[in-house]
């Protein structure tokens, strides 16, 4: 009886070393897209009226018109431009007449901008302004072109470094990381920010604040004045990566 349990133990054993198995594999591919995303929290149009005289004098101020939000999965450039049919000018919809020096060419960069917060990466920029963030000046203390939007005929060619960028600023060592208003604080992020937005046309309606990033004044030469009328432009947020 002994030696038939012994027997049995090694036939089991034997069983045991002689499983099957079979396998196959499956391969999984993660495929990581950059993502670029711009929210834009605005009215569909913004306007300005100017029918009181105090307004010509003061200007009118839109604050908290825009507010963008940045989500990034790369590093990237933000910057804003104005554009219209010549790229210079508001585009005239409508004249309510206007005397001897009167002219629609009203320039693109009478429009200003204040944002919140500053850019935070401005290597490299030559221009006398990095961003949009100097707070708007006083009637009597106009700076041309301090706060005065990015104007090009070609909105998507990228803005030189002397022009203004909203974050980061074109240069291969000027950028934001990646990441996302989501994530962040958005009370003090450079993933969000707000946009003011001010015209001061003044009497006559010259636009002493209109001008360059150079600091090169655009404004309406006197005795040339703004002729009345209804005028129209657009403003284009472009969010790019910066490799």
């Amino acid at each position: 009886m002994k030696k038939i349990f012994i027997i049995l133990l090694m036939l089991i054993s034997l069983v045991g070393y002689s499983q099957i198995q079979d396998e196959k594999n499956v391969s999984l591919m993660m495929d990581l897209q950059p993502i670029l995303q711009l929210d834009m929290q605005t009215p569909d149009q913004i306007d300005f009226v100017f029918d009181d005289i105090y307004d010509y004098y003061g200007g009118i101020t839109k604050y908290g018109a825009t507010i963008l939000k940045v989500s990034s999965t790369v590093n990237w450039d933000l910057y804003v431009v104005a554009i219209s049919s010549d790229g210079i000018n508001w585009d005239n919809q409508l004249n309510y007449g206007g005397g001897d020096g009167s002219t629609d060419k009203i320039p693109l960069s009478a429009l200003e901008i204040y944002q919140y917060l500053p850019n935070s990466s401005t290597s490299g920029y030559s221009g006398a302004w990095a961003d949009y963030s100097t707070n708007f000046k006083p009637s009597q203390d106009i700076v041309a072109g301090q706060n005065s939007v990015y104007y090009s005929t070609s909105p998507y060619t990228v803005p030189g470094t002397g022009e203004k960028y909203v974050q980061g600023h074109g240069s291969i060592n000027a950028y934001q990381f990646g990441g996302s208003y989501l994530t962040q604080n958005t009370t003090a992020s450079i993933y969000y920010t707000v946009m003011d937005f001010r015209i001061l046309p003044s009497l006559p309606a010259i636009f002493p604040a209109a001008g360059r990033n150079d600091g090169f004044s655009d404004m309406i030469i006197t005795p040339l004045y703004a002729q009345p009328g209804v005028y129209t432009m657009n403003l284009k947020y472009v969010l790019i990566e910066n490799m």
